[in-house]
C-alpha cells in the first residue's frame, strides 16, 4: 500500500477496520502467536543474535558475505526474502588464461559455456524453526501470510520475518544460496544450493530500479553499479525464453490500496508505505490514515525482470528435485480445447484478430490492456488455467515424475510457466518453500533429505490447499467490502467503464475511477439486448453497501 492525498472516493478507516476484522473472524484467521510458538521464535532469534553466525559457519556453511547481494521490494517491505546479486562472466578466452583460485577448486568456477552468473539468496527459515515444535505447528495451521488493507497475518513471528530471518540491509543472515549459470541465449548452464552466511549491501525498491534502468536516477552506493543494466538484460532474455517455451507472463493492471492522509497533513511521496521503518520522531508527528481507496497499477518493467529471476529459482529447484527423485512441485493444468475454443469466440467478438496458426501467448504477448477490447480479453485470458495446487512425489507412494518434461502427466506441469517449476523463493510468507529449499539443499550436497522433511511433504498439498483458499478469500473479500466503502455515499452518480466480460447476463465492470471491479447484470427488458463487452460504457450507481453488494444500471445511448 501507499500513501496519497484525501480524494472523493475514500473508505473511512474504522469502517474499514470493523469490515474487514469481521471478514477475519468469519474465516477464522490466526491472530497472535500461542505463547510456547512465540517463545521459540524469540529464543531462536536471541540465539542467532549470540552466536548465530559463527555457528553456521562451523556446520559447514559457505561464507558468502564477500558477495555484494541487495534486496529490491515494494518500499517499506520488511519480510524480506531474496536478495540477488548479478554478474556478467569473463569471456571463455579470458576464463582459461586465468589461474585456478580458491573459489574455483571449491565448484564455484562458471561453466565454459556461461555468460552469467545470478547469486539468489533466499531466507533459511530452517536456521529457525525445530522441527516437531510448537512454532512449526503453528506454521502449518497458518500456511500462508494473510494480506489484508489494514494489516498483514504474518506467516511467522514479526521477530523473525521482519527480524532475525530477514534479508535486511547491514545484517548477517543465514541463507539458502542459489548459484546459477546462464549462457547468452539466457539457458541455464548449471545451478547448486547450499546454506551460506550473507549480508545484504542494500534494500531498494522497483521504482529505484526502474528509474536507474531508464537513466533517471542512480542507486546507492552501496549497490553494484551494473545491477540496472544486468537485470535488464538477464530479465529481456528470460522473457524470452519463456516466449520460446510457450510461457505466459501477462502484465495487466491490478488493484492496489492506497492509505490515504488528510488534506492538510504534510504530503508524503506516494513511494512511502504505512509500513516503512520512520524514526520515532517523524512517527509521532505523521498523522494517521484518514481512509483508504482504490488505484490501479501496472508493474514496472524491473518487477518483470526480478520476476523472472524467482520464476528462473523455481524452475531449477523443480529440475534439481525430480532428479533427486523427492520433491514438491507447484501445478497448473493445461487448459481444455473447449477453453480456448471460448477465447477463439471472445476475441471474434471482440474484434481482435487470431490467426488460427498463432500461438495464444504470442497472441497476449501482442495485446495493449490500455485499448479496452484488449483488456476485454485479457481479464477473460486470465481464467484460461484453473486448478493450480501442488504435487508430492517421491513420498506417500507418489511416483517420481518423467526425466522428460513433455511426457509429464497434467498433474505434474505448470502450463503457465511452460515448464516445471516449484515454490522455493518466499520462505518467510509461505511454507512449503521451507520444505522445498531443504530438499534442494541436501541433493546439491549429494546427503539425504532430512527425515522431519520427508515425513511433511505427503500433507503439504493439502495444508497448502486449505490455507491457500482462505488468504484468497480474504483478499477477494476485502476488495469487495472496500469497493462497497468508497462508492457509498455516491449513490446516484454516474462513472464511466468497460464491460470486459459477460456470462448468463451478468458481467464484469471495470470504472475508470475509483478503481472498482464489479458485477452488473443485462437488463430484463428484451429491448435492452446484452452487455457490450469490450466497449466503455457508461452507468448509474444504485446501491452500495459491503454486506449487500454494489448496483449499477447501464445506462443506454437513449438514456439522458
Amino acid at each position: 500500500m501507499s500513501r496519497t492525498r484525501l480524494s472523493t472516493y475514500t473508505a473511512p478507516p474504522a469502517e474499514v477496520a470493523q469490515t474487514l476484522d469481521a471478514l477475519r473472524a468469519h474465516y477464522e484467521v490466526p491472530t497472535a502467536f500461542p505463547p510456547e510458538a512465540l517463545a521459540e521464535a524469540e529464543a531462536a532469534a536471541g540465539a542467532w543474535a549470540q552466536d548465530g553466525p559463527a555457528r553456521l559457519l562451523a556446520d559447514g556453511a559457505r561464507d558468502a558475505r564477500d558477495l555484494e547481494l541487495v534486496t529490491i521490494d515494494p518500499p517499506g517491505s520488511m519480510d524480506l526474502d531474496q536478495a540477488v546479486l548479478l554478474e556478467r562472466l569473463p569471456a571463455q578466452a579470458d576464463q582459461a588464461a586465468q589461474p585456478s583460485t580458491a573459489a574455483g577448486e571449491a565448484g564455484d568456477a562458471p561453466e565454459p559455456s556461461a555468460t552469467y552468473r545470478v547469486h539468489y539468496a533466499i531466507a533459511s527459515l530452517a536456521t529457525f524453526v525445530t522441527p516437531g515444535g510448537a512454532l512449526d505447528a503453528e506454521l502449518r495451521r497458518r500456511g500462508e501470510t494473510i494480506y489484508a488493507p489494514d494489516a498483514a497475518t504474518p506467516l511467522h513471528p514479526e521477530v523473525l520475518s521482519h527480524g532475525a530471518a530477514s534479508l535486511l540491509q547491514g545484517a548477517e543472515r543465514p541463507a539458502c544460496l542459489w548459484t546459477i549459470d546462464l549462457d547468452e541465449r539466457g539457458e541455464v548452464v548449471s545451478a547448486r544450493v547450499e546454506r551460506a552466511l550473507v549480508r545484504s549491501r542494500a534494500r531498494l525498491t522497483y521504482a529505484q530500479v526502474q528509474a536507474a534502468i531508464d537513466g533517471q536516477g542512480a542507486l546507492p552506493q552501496e549497490a553494484p553499479a551494473d545491477l540496472p543494466e544486468l537485470l535488464a538484460e538477464i530479465g529481456r532474455l528470460r522473457l524470452e525464453r519463456e516466449a520460446a517455451r510457450g510461457g505466459i507472463s501477462m502484465t495487466t493492471p491490478e488493484q492496489v490500496v492506497e492509505v490515504t492522509e488528510a488534506a492538510e497533513a504534510t504530503e508524503v511521496p506516494e513511494s512511502v508505505s504505512p509500513t516503512a521503518d520512520l524514526d520515532p520522531a517523524e512517527s509521532a508527528e505523521r498523522p494517521g490514515p484518514a481512509g483508504y481507496r482504490l488505484a490501479y497499477r501496472v508493474p514496472v518493467p524491473a518487477e518483470q525482470y526480478n520476476a523472472q529471476i524467482s520464476l528462473l529459482t523455481g524452475m531449477c529447484a523443480a529440475r534439481i528435485m525430480v532428479e533427486c527423485g523427492v520433491g514438491i512441485l507447484r501445478t497448473l493444468p493445461p487448459a481444455r480445447p473447449e477453453d480456448y475454443a471460448r477465447l477463439r469466440r471472445v476475441a471474434g467478438a471482440l474484434g481482435i484478430d487470431w490467426p488460427a496458426a498463432q500461438p495464444y501467448p504470442e497472441l497476449v504477448r501482442g495485446l495493449d490492456h490500455a485499448v479496452p477490447a484488449h483488456a476485454a480479453f485479457m481479464e477473460q485470458a486470465m481464467s484460461l488455467f484453473r486448478g493450480s495446487g501442488y504435487l508430492a512425489f517421491g513420498v506417500g507412494g507418489v511416483g517420481v515424475p518423467a526425466d522428460d518434461e513433455a511426457a509429464d502427466s497434467e498433474e505434474a506441469v505448470h502450463s503457465a510457466i511452460a515448464a516445471r517449476y516449484a515454490h522455493v523463493t518466499a520462505p518467510l510468507r509461505r511454507l512449503v518453500d521451507r520444505y522445498g529449499e531443504e530438499v534442494c539443499i541436501a541433493a546439491c550436497a549429494q546427503v539425504p533429505v532430512p527425515e522431519w522433511v520427508l515425513q511433511a511433504l505427503p500433507d503439504l498439498p493439502g495444508v497448502m490447499e486449505q490455507t491457500g483458499k482462505r488468504a484468497r478469500a480474504i483478499g477477494r473479500g476485502a476488495l469487495t467490502a472496500l469497493e462497497a466503502l468508497v462508492l457509498r455515499g455516491h449513490e446516484g452518480e454516474v462513472f464511466d467503464g468497460v464491460i470486459t466480460s459477460e456470462r448468463d447476463g451478468r458481467g464484469e465492470l471495470v470504472l475508470a475511477e475509483p478503481a472498482v471491479v464489479t458485477e452488473i447484470r443485462a437488463g430484463k427488458k428484451v429491448s435492452d439486448g446484452g452487455l457490450p463487452v469490450g466497449e466503455r460504457v457508461r452507468v448509474r450507481l444504485l446501491s452500495a453497501d459491503p454486506t449487500s453488494g454494489i448496483r449499477f444500471q447501464l445506462l443506454r445511448p437513449e438514456h439522458p
